[in-house]
């Protein structure tokens, strides 16, 4: 690693500071990602901000008809909550899914969110559900936050504090996962609130998480896995490398789907 000057913040407002104050600097969730490209020497900020100490970025609560994480909430904690168990059963499971228990017992909602990996499982979830993500300076809805491969709406200085979830009457998510880091080959979410349906993809696209419309249209009509079965995805703009084809990962696509409405049906 190159030399850094390290800082650990106690508070959200105290982090935001840094953030602007302090020359190169980047903020350090569970780390990653960040702390590996360090150790390569891809990434050499002059400063870091560790987010570990701050506890008002912590926690899970529910507020009205919704579900309220905080970024520095971590996917083992999202996975063993109650209420998310009770409320949003799919998201419990979509982050019991994430990595191995090494994984999930240190790294956060937030930092995986600002990420943007594009084979993440979050991105799928947060954009099928119309998710809000909250930073300290504004409100973004998770179909204008994620912009592309490892881009966000996130603008200098700006950090997320925690993220809003609207409790679905329906939702799951299903992936394929790779064997080996078990991010999502195709990962697909699926959830319905009133009349409305809403399918994202993750793992696939060019661009990163992408909303499926066609799916949208059948489980709009009827919400059943057999609505999906006869629906074929594009492979146009996506991803093509040495785990799997453009034309497996479309193929992909329509089975992850089926199996996100059918976990979404079961009960």
């Amino acid at each position: 690693m190159y030399e850094f000057k390290y800082h650990r913040a106690t508070s959200a407002r105290q982090a935001a500071n840094l953030l602007v104050k302090a020359d190169d600097a980047k903020l350090l969730a569970g780390g990653h990602t960040l702390l590996p490209t360090m150790k390569q020497r891809l990434a050499s900020p002059a400063n870091i901000i560790d987010l570990g100490k701050v506890a008002e970025l912590k926690g899970i609560e529910i507020k009205g008809k919704t579900i309220v994480i905080g970024a520095m909430t971590t996917h083992a904690e999202v996975a063993n909550s109650a209420a998310v168990q009770a409320h949003l059963p799919g998201l419990a499971a979509l982050a019991e899914g994430i990595g191995d228990p090494q994984v999930r017992h240190k790294g956060t909602i937030g930092g995986s969110v600002a990420n943007n990996d594009p084979s993440a499982d979050y991105p799928a979830g947060l954009v099928a559900l119309g998710a809000t993500i909250v930073t300290n300076k504004r409100k973004i809805a998770a179909d204008d936050f994620f912009q592309g491969m490892f881009a966000t709406a996130l603008g200098e200085g700006e950090m997320i504090v925690k993220i809003i979830f609207p409790i679905a009457s329906r939702f799951a998510y299903a992936k394929f996962p790779n064997p080996a880091s078990r991010y999502a080959l195709v990962g697909v979410a699926v959830a319905r609130k009133g009349a409305s349906v809403r399918v994202a993809v993750t793992g696939a696209g060019e661009n990163g998480v992408f909303r499926w419309a066609d799916a949208e249209k059948a489980l709009g009509a009827k919400f059943s896995a057999k609505s999906v079965e006869a629906l074929k995805a594009s492979a146009k703009g996506l991803n093509g490398d040495m785990h799997a084809s453009a034309d497996y990962r479309a193929h992909l696509i329509g089975v992850m789907a089926k199996r996100a409405v059918m976990a979404a049906t079961a009960k």
